[in-house]
């Protein structure tokens, strides 16, 4: 668990500094800033989709997945509890939902997170999450400065999600062949270039109901095998 708890701290240091800094920066470079982690994120998601050996099972892992999540409503779910804590905690902020959803997906959605946390479990070592840790928490201040605390919060998501798969590492690796860890990369690729153009402003995509879509691309994965 240390390789996790790491990171979290990471993410929460870099969105309580961040949105310690947001009132020092100028709204118009705070937007600059994430227009260029719009585009960042976009391109590591796109990267991590062209790595797919099987196109069909993407889609069809994202076309279930969309229909799984919109029927579980994964997304409103998040926002409405990340609603009910600003709130109650910080009222008039805003933005403290839309930071934690926005994060909470880029930080867990991605083979670092999944792979670095197997890793972690099974071996013992820590040294892809504490790799992951430095990214996300420069990347924290960044999206801090502008979306504020909500930033911060998502360090929890990072924390019970990569948590458990620590936990439960010696599990999962037996059903993560190369050809599923390589679709299911593939497919959390396209749900970060689809946060990218949601931080972009570009189209509005629901990207939390598309998250069982990267479990369905491990079962598919599987099943045709």
């Amino acid at each position: 668990m240390l390789g996790t708890v790491v990171n979290a701290l990471a993410i929460l240091a870099g969105g309580i500094l961040g949105a310690l800094l947001g009132g020092v920066v100028k709204e118009k470079s705070r937007d600059t800033v994430m227009h260029g982690l719009g585009l960042s994120v976009a391109v590591i998601g796109l990267t991590m989709a062209l790595k797919t050996a099987n196109p069909l099972i993407v889609i069809a892992s994202l076309v279930l997945g969309g229909l799984a999540g919109e029927w579980m409503d994964i997304e409103g779910r998040l926002y409405r509890g990340a609603a009910l804590v600003e709130k109650r905690y910080v009222r008039g902020k805003g933005k403290l939902a839309q930071g934690f959803v926005t994060t909470s997906l880029i930080y867990c959605v991605g083979a670092m997170a999944i792979m670095g946390s197997l890793e972690s479990g099974i071996t013992g070592n820590h040294a892809t999450l504490y790799a992951k840790a430095m990214l996300d928490g420069v990347s924290a201040v960044v999206f801090a400065s502008t979306l504020g605390l909500g930033v911060a919060l998502s360090s929890l998501s990072v924390f019970f999600y990569q948590g458990a798969i620590t936990l439960l590492a010696a599990w999962i690796s037996q059903w993560l062949t190369p050809a599923a860890v390589t679709e299911m990369t593939a497919t959390g690729g396209i749900l970060i270039v689809a946060i990218g153009l949601n931080v972009l402003e570009i189209k509005k995509i629901r990207v939390g109901n598309l998250l069982p879509a990267i479990l369905l691309a491990v079962l598919i994965t599987i099943g045709v095998g």
